[in-house]
This record gives C-alpha cells, structure tokens and sequence, in this order.
C-alpha cells in the first residue's frame, strides 16, 4: 500500500483559492499569478467543452468564464473532503446574496501540493450545464 505525501490541509488550500482567486479572480494579473502558483505546469481542467491543459489555456478558460459572470461570486458548500492526493468541494455560484444560479462539484489531484487535474462536474439540470455542453458540441 502506497501513502500520499500531500497533506490534506494543502489540498483543502488548492481547492479554496483555485474557486476564488482562479475562478472567482476578475483581475487578470491576480488570476494568472494564482494559476501559476496553484497549477502544475502541465495541469488539466476536465470541463463539459472538453480538456484544457496548461497555464495559459486554464488563465484563457477562467478568464472567459469570468467575463461571462462578472458579478457572480463562488460559495464553497460545505467543507473540502481529501482522501490520499486528491479532494472535493461542493460550490454554488450566482449574484452575491442570491439562491446560486448553477452548483457542481470541483474535484482535484495534487501532486508536490499543486494541482495536475481538476475535474468540474456541473449540476446537469442548470442552465450553465446546458450552455457549456451546447458549446462542446459545436
């Protein structure tokens, strides 16, 4: 049996700020200087459109989103779960003070405490489901 050597409050860390300062982050600079901090070079974001690898691709992705939702903030739901070099948050996102627009699950590995994937699983009953999977099929 192998044991992970990432700590499980790095983990939790990794998945706090990528929802805020990454996703949540309107100010380009701010955005890229936490990518660069949180990510692996070579880290991929699993998304409904499709794989996206690297910094600048993540950045671009975040970035567009972002500019979708300017004045949606993200609520983590709950408190970040870790097993081995992975872990879980639960999140909504909508206007601030408002019932969220559209929730999912981030889901991240972790390798020498930066993220190398992130999987987002969005409700599929939302309208952001339906318009990011509309994308991928296009």
């Amino acid at each position: 049996m192998t044991h992970s050597n990432e700590s499980a409050e790095r983990i939790r860390e990794l998945l706090d700020r990528n929802l805020q300062e990454v996703f949540g982050e309107g100010d380009d600079e701010r955005r890229r200087a936490a990518i660069g901090e949180l990510w692996a070079e070579d880290g991929i974001l699993y998304v409904p459109p499709g794989a996206i690898v690297g910094h600048d691709a993540i950045d671009k992705f975040a970035g567009d989103l972002r500019a979708t939702h300017p004045d949606y903030i993200y609520t983590p739901h709950g408190k970040p779960q870790v097993l081995h070099n992975a872990g879980r948050l639960a999140w909504g996102s909508g206007p601030r003070g408002a019932t969220p627009e559209y929730t999912g699950w981030d889901v991240i590995t972790v390798r020498d405490g930066k993220i190398t994937a992130l999987y987002v699983f969005l409700e599929e009953t939302s309208e952001e489901f339906r318009r990011a999977s509309a994308k991928s099929a296009t």
